[in-house]
């Protein structure tokens, strides 16, 4: 009886180690477009943007909707993988104009590589405790949507504000969500909440992606040094 019992158990522990696996997996593949695109970005002339900041912020948000529309609509095949590193990919191109403006700086490579690293440390700090201390963090999850829906908001109103204290807090905050949905997506996949691993480490790798530009943009303006 007691083999009976724990035989399930196990199987479901050995799925969810197994999906967790592929995530990882998933994820470090997933920077190899990324670099690509960002490499793409910083040689690209972003000044329609720059001239219509708003109405380029819109068209990024709105390609960015359509590929995450085209992964979720295909996340159980195999054409969803492909939809997943064509996300990165072009989430690596709209790095190009903070990516532009950080390396103008003095010190932007510099500041580069301590928001990469931070955000590293961060995701391998979190997802740590999130795997061996195995609590459930899914209780986080309403909050979280919360939080990031009055971000969006808020961000969306700056754009028309332009107010530096208003970016700061943004920026802030988005490193407290950021980070938080790291602890939840993890979470979620070791307690069998997510068995998709093309959905999971599309979670991941946005919790990631946007810590990332958070961290840079405090970093540009607390330590940049300007010619």
């Amino acid at each position: 009886m007691q083999y009976q019992t724990a035989t399930p158990i196990g199987t479901i522990a050995t799925e969810q180690n197994k999906v967790l696996r592929n995530t990882y997996m998933m994820l470090a593949l997933t920077m190899i477009p990324t670099v690509i695109g960002a490499f793409i970005g910083m040689s690209m002339n972003f000044s329609f943007m720059a001239q219509h900041p708003i109405m380029g912020a819109l068209l990024m948000f709105g390609a960015m909707m359509g590929m995450l529309f085209a992964v979720t609509a295909l996340r159980d095949s195999v054409w969803g993988i492909a939809a997943l590193l064509g996300f990165t990919l072009l989430a690596g191109v709209f790095l190009g104009p903070i990516l532009q403006v950080a390396l103008h700086l003095k010190n932007g490579a510099q500041l580069v590589g301590m928001a990469a690293g931070g955000t590293g440390i961060i995701f391998f700090s979190l997802a740590t405790i999130a795997t061996v201390t195995k609590k459930d963090f899914s209780f986080m999850g309403k909050f979280l949507f919360l939080g990031l829906i009055l971000l969006i908001v808020a961000s969306l109103a700056n754009m028309f504000f332009q107010i530096p204290a208003l970016s700061l807090t943004i920026s802030a905050i988005g490193v407290l969500i950021f980070s938080a949905y790291i602890l939840f997506d993890v979470s979620r996949i070791v307690h069998g909440g997510e068995t998709n691993y093309v959905m999971a480490t599309l979670g991941l790798f946005l919790s990631i992606y946007n810590l990332f530009i958070s961290l840079l943009q405090l970093l540009m303006a607390f330590s940049g040094e300007r010619d």
